[in-house]
């Protein structure tokens, strides 16, 4: 069976660009585009409930209603469906908004229509958690500065916050650019133990 998703974004432009290009996929089905996070909202309670997205392409910046309140909204009504952040931003602010709205995933728009085909299988099939290079090097410097902000203080860092050494290994690979196969060929480990790796990562930030 495909996958049925929905994207939004409020560039029409980029909607039909990116709808293009996924619809000569043959394991991905387009139910809606939306140009915002209220129109989004509308187009769910308008579906019909056997035939709703299973994935949402986000933006962030909209009018009307944003992407991280959408994601807000639409985590606590549709608690299955799997946000995952399309976006130009890749500013702190942004991504750890989003991730604490409940956004499952996070890659920029630069990102090659293969890549977010790839993490959109992903996130259904495995439960994966899509992190672009740049954005795993973000969230490595923020952790690893929660991490020496506890020690210059002379207190321990709250471990809720802390990388382990594991993790530390997969965020950095993540960095240069691997995927979870290629990750847990390299650390002579499982995928499923990659993506609980990388849950945790999520968790942590």
């Amino acid at each position: 069976m495909k996958i049925p998703i929905a994207i939004v974004d409020d560039k029409s432009q980029n909607r039909i660009s990116l709808s293009e290009q996924i619809k000569y996929s043959d394991d991905i089905e387009i139910l809606f585009c939306a140009a915002n996070g209220r129109e989004f909202l509308d187009m769910m309670k308008a579906c019909n409930p056997n035939k709703i997205p299973g994935v949402v392409l986000m933006d962030i910046e909209m009018p009307e209603m944003d992407g991280i309140q959408a994601v807000q909204h639409g985590h606590i009504i549709y608690p299955d469906l799997k946000f995952l952040m399309l976006t130009v931003f890749d500013d702190d602010d942004k991504i750890f908004e989003a991730i604490k709205a409940g956004a499952n995933g996070y890659l920029l728009k630069d990102e090659k229509v293969s890549v977010i085909i790839d993490h959109i299988q992903q996130l259904v099939d495995v439960g994966g958690v899509p992190m672009s290079p740049s954005i795993a090097r973000k969230a490595m410097d923020l952790l690893m500065n929660a991490s020496i902000t506890g020690k210059v203080a002379s207190t321990s860092p709250d471990p809720s916050y802390v990388l382990s050494e594991r993790e530390t290994e997969v965020l950095k690979l993540l960095v240069d650019g691997f995927d979870y196969k290629a990750i847990a060929q390299k650390l002579f480990l499982s995928s499923h133990t990659i993506r609980k790796h990388i849950a945790n990562i999520y968790q942590k930030l």
